[in-house]
């Protein structure tokens, strides 16, 4: 170093060997950063490499398609939704790279293809559904519709794969390697060619020759302290490959050989040879010792043995079944336990309790336990049991009800404690209650009902059930009617009402109706008898004289075979006949007001559900529900909103058209008829729900097969306002003050006046709005084909059981209404009306048109009177014209604006302090004239003005009392005026 630093000599010398020194100097400095810029990790990281838009474009949706995949295989449907929205965008990027390839990669229409499949197969699977939460549930939802519409544009190219998937993913691989492989030794290559372009052109060779063999260096002493010997430069030369080495790491890195991987795939047989003896072995030291439990495997479940209970050996007896008993429901709602296996070990250990003849009290206990168990297989309360649950607990609750009923020795009850058990010896005592899993399962099935589509044939099959559930409650019954207290009676009793009272008898009103028949027939034929009779048939006469002397004429013979009939018929227990006794056994013994409540609304809707209108009716006024209902629970508001409903109904098909309005206004008039009755929720707008409470409000809901229809409900509602509303309307069509009956049915008036062109009705409500109108000029005919017509019957009157006649009430009804319609509009045209006349237009009997004028003289809603000897009505023309009618509604409104001006005058001027006494103020005048016009306004009032002066005050003081008495009234309407 001395000798390149310090050299002596001439000063040509020296400056030239200092100008090559200084370039041996860069060159080496040049090669060592070329060194470390090889085997710099940071560097490697920031080296540029040149790709194609392709290349980029397409690894862009390979990295969208990796995430989406991962989020896949956790569920994670929320990631999954927005990552497929992020590989749309990254597709769209890419469209102009796609349309130089000729079409979409085929990698993406795999990616969609999995994506649909994943989506199915997660919408399919309800349990896992269930599960999900809200957030993924709502994204699953999102992410399906989203993908269906994505896919149509895609449907040639997923058919197509699906068709034939793996030929594309062949072909595909290799180019895509070989792009990849491609690209990245072009990418190297470039690399190599940038770092030899780094470095000057008239370096390159200096620098070979300090590296190469015989190179001439001046510095050769110096390397040859560095750098290995020319021998080993041979070695490592002939060791390298053609192209040399791009990267200096991989020179060092150690290489496998053959051998190696040889002696490595040997090591791995070997362990997995060990593994295989090794569970051999388990396998046969397992054989050879009894253990009680089997190890679990994974994959599909196989056919399992039978769980050993017990030790080899041990002695099976009471004892030792209680306490495997306990041990097994010590396990019970404890987290991480097999409710299935469970419910299989009770039943295995009933089955050693039989045969080993541990008697009947021990069986009971376990049958208890494992009915307990499934009922607990469901941990969610909201959630319905599973089918093969529900048969397995239907099986169970059926043998312990046979052997409760066939054994009188065994005593089960709630408050039975367990050190008082007696298991082992009769009489037995076991704690259980056989009412309380009847109710339990009752409370199930219907859960089964409402988590059912109510159109589907899933729910007829899971509704066939009912007839199991109604048999083991009648069994029940006849069970704690021998042995039960009378609270455990009005029990069941109750749950037995609660199976009856909504179903409607045909059986009953078949044979009614048969009898009915069978006695209209005989009359008639006894008719024609009598009528051939006196055309001159002698021997008819003979026959009848016989009959007289002694014999049974056909109408007798006719009557006797219908009582015959009837009193067959009243030997059969009818369900009227059962509600009456479970009730009337309720209404006695009951020490509960909510079942005594539900008995009393369950007996209502009976009556009133089989047309009983007094019966129904007088029961409900004699309970004074109506006056406590809020106070109770809201299954049983719900009931009696349902009681009402069908009180209404039966009302209407009675005739009372009035009741049943009345009885259908509270449910009718808000609009959610729907909801009250709890036949589904109503979406309100800008109101969300709590979770919880949805939760609560959907377990109420009542069973599809025992909805009310909707739709019957409100035309029956509709058309009862309109028989009352059109002929009110038509009374005090110039009555400023009328009030109204129904706001549901003005609402429909009102929106038909609006619509500019009305066209034929289609709705039902349009039907009855177009009604309305044809009875409001008289035009019965029209009104009744308005609301009785094809349509219509299809909707609502063949609803009904008893349809025909509900048709003829309605006609009737019509045909009276329009009458008084028409009577109360065209009244101050006519001088006097005939009787006659009427009754041919309206097609009424006589003797019915008369006492419809006469009720409404004695009503004073007709000013007239009858002339009975030329049958006519007399109009006495009390009522004003129509010209006075529209004075008299003037004069009101003017009287009312100017004390609203008077009013307003007051409260700007200020209070009476100014008119206390005559002429003080600058009001002094004013408050004498206003003294004057107070006096002339209210004389003949005595001792009201006594003072001069006060006219003004005493003015006042009567205002003061008038708006008083108004707003009272305003308040005693529920609202404030002011």
């Amino acid at each position: 170093m001395s000798s390149r630093f310090f050299a002596t000599g001439s000063d040509s010398e020296s400056e030239s060997s200092s100008e090559s020194e200084e370039q041996t100097v860069v060159q080496a400095k040049s090669t060592v950063t070329t060194k470390v810029f090889a085997f710099s990790d940071d560097e490697e990281e920031t080296k540029r490499v040149v790709r194609s838009a392709k290349d980029k474009r397409f690894e862009e949706l390979q990295n969208v398609i990796k995430q989406l995949r991962n989020h896949k295989k956790i569920k994670d449907i929320s990631k999954v939704l927005e990552t497929f929205e992020d590989l749309t965008k990254a597709l769209q990027k890419s469209q102009k790279v796609i349309e130089k390839e000729g079409g979409v990669p085929r990698f993406y229409i795999r990616a969609l293809v999995e994506l649909e499949d994943f989506i199915n197969e997660t919408w399919e699977d309800r349990e896992g559904r269930k599960k999900l939460n809200k957030v993924n549930s709502k994204a699953l939802t999102t992410m399906r519709q989203k993908l269906r519409k994505y896919n149509r544009d895609f449907e040639a190219k997923i058919a197509s794969y699906r068709e034939n998937p793996d030929v594309g993913d062949e072909q595909e691989a290799p180019e895509d390697d070989r792009d990849k492989s491609d690209s990245e030794s072009d990418d190297d290559d470039e690399a190599v060619q940038k770092k030899k372009s780094a470095v000057p052109a008239d370096a390159a060779p200096d620098m070979k020759s300090q590296f190469l063999k015989g190179g001439d260096s001046e510095g050769s002493d110096d390397s040859d302290l560095d750098w290995p010997s020319d021998s080993d430069s041979e070695s490592s030369d002939s060791s390298e490959p053609e192209g040399g080495y791009t990267n200096m790491a991989a020179k060092f890195l150690k290489k496998t050989t053959a051998a190696e991987e040889a002696a490595k795939a040997a090591r791995k047989q070997e362990k997995k040879e060990r593994k295989a003896r090794e569970q051999r072995r388990e396998e046969e030291e397992r054989e050879l010792d009894e253990g009680e439990w089997t190890e679990v495997q994974r994959g599909a479940p196989m056919a399992m043995e039978k769980p050993k209970m017990f030790a080899k050996g041990t002695e099976i007896n009471h004892a030792v079944v209680l306490k495997k008993l306990n041990e097994i429901l010590a396990a019970r709602g404890k987290k991480g336990t097999d409710r299935s296996e469970q419910i299989m070990l009770l039943g295995e250990l009933r089955r050693i309790s039989e045969e080993n003849n541990l008697g009947l009290g021990m069986t009971v206990k376990i049958l208890f336990n494992i009915v307990a168990s499934i009922f607990d297989y469901n941990p969610n309360i909201a959630t319905c049991m599973k089918d093969e649950m529900w048969a397995k607990c239907i099986t169970y609750i059926t043998e312990t009800m046979d052997i409760l009923i066939d054994n009188t020795n065994i005593f089960v009850g709630a408050n039975v404690l367990e050190e008082s058990e007696a298991i082992e010896a009769e009489p037995f005592r076991v704690r259980g209650c056989i009412l309380s899993v009847m109710e339990r399962a009752d409370e199930e099935f219907i859960k089964m009902l409402q988590a059912c589509d109510a159109h589907s044939t899933e729910y007829v099959e899971r509704l066939k059930d009912e007839k199991k559930i109604e048999v083991l409650v009648v069994r029940l019954q006849k069970y704690l009617e021998e042995r039960g207290t009378s609270q455990e009676i009005c029990r069941v009793y109750l749950r037995r009402i609660e199976h009856v009272y909504y179903k409607y008898d045909y059986e009953h009103y078949k044979t009614a109706d048969l009898i009915r028949k069978t006695v209209e027939q005989k009359e008639e034929e006894a008719k024609d008898g009598e009528v051939e009779a006196k055309d001159g048939k002698v021997e008819r006469k003979d026959e009848e004289v016989e009959g007289k002397d002694g014999e049974v004429t056909p109408q007798e013979k006719g009557g006797e075979e219908a009582k015959d009939m009837v009193e067959e018929q009243k030997q059969k227990e009818k369900t009227a006949v059962i509600m009456d006794k479970l009730c009337k056994y309720i209404y006695a013994k009951d020490t509960t007001d909510r079942i005594r409540t539900r008995a009393i609304l369950c007996h209502i809707y009976h009556h009133a559900l089989h047309g009983r209108w007094y019966e129904a009716r007088d029961l409900m006024l004699m309970s004074h529900l109506q006056d406590t209902i809020q106070h109770s629970d809201v299954p049983t508001q719900i009931l009696y909103n349902r009681t009402m409903v069908q009180l209404g109904l039966c009302a209407f098909r009675y005739g009372n058209i009035k009741d049943a309005h009345n009885a259908l206004l509270d449910i009718q008039s808000g609009g959610r008829a729907k909801e009250l009755l709890a036949q589904g929720l109503l979406m309100q707008r800008n109101v969300e729900r709590d979770p919880e409470r949805e939760k609560i409000e959907k377990r109420r809901q009542m069973p599809f097969h025992m909805h009310i229809n909707l739709e019957l409900l409100e035309c029956v509602y509709l058309v009862s306002a309109m028989l009352l509303e059109i002929p009110y309307m038509a009374a005090h069509e110039f009555d400023a003050r009328r009030r109204m009956i129904s706001k549901s049915f003005h609402h429909q008036l009102r929106v038909s006046e609006r619509q500019p062109l009305v066209g034929p009705p289609e709705s039902m409500r349009e039907h009855v709005v177009a009604a309305s109108k044809a009875m409001k000029i008289g035009d019965w005919r029209a009104c009744r084909d308005f609301i009785i017509n094809e349509k219509m019957n299809g909707k609502v009157w063949d609803l009904f059981p008893e349809a025909e006649k509900v048709r003829d009430l309605i006609s009737r009804k019509i045909q009276e209404e329009s009458l008084r319609t028409y009577l109360f509009t065209y009244s101050a045209i006519y001088d006097s009306l005939c009787l006659v006349t009427l009754a041919e237009m309206f097609e009424l009997d006589g003797p019915v048109v008369h006492s419809i004028i006469s009720k409404m003289i004695i009503n004073e809603e007709l000013a007239a009177s009858w002339d009975e000897p030329t049958q006519t009505v007399v109009m006495h023309r009390s009522e004003p014209t129509r010209l006075q009618n529209l004075a008299l509604q003037l004069s009101d409104k003017l009287a009312n604006l100017v004390d609203n001006n008077e009013r307003i005058l007051e409260v700007k001027q200020g209070t009476s302090a100014f008119y206390t006494r005559q002429g003080e103020g600058r009001f002094g005048r004013q408050g004498k004239e206003r003294h004057h016009q107070g006096k002339e306004r209210h004389q003949g009032q005595s001792g009201y003005h006594q003072q001069q002066g006060r006219g003004y005050q005493g003015q006042r003081r009567d205002r003061g009392d008038r708006d008083r008495d108004h707003n009272k009234g305003y308040q005693n309407k529920g609202y404030n005026r002011w």
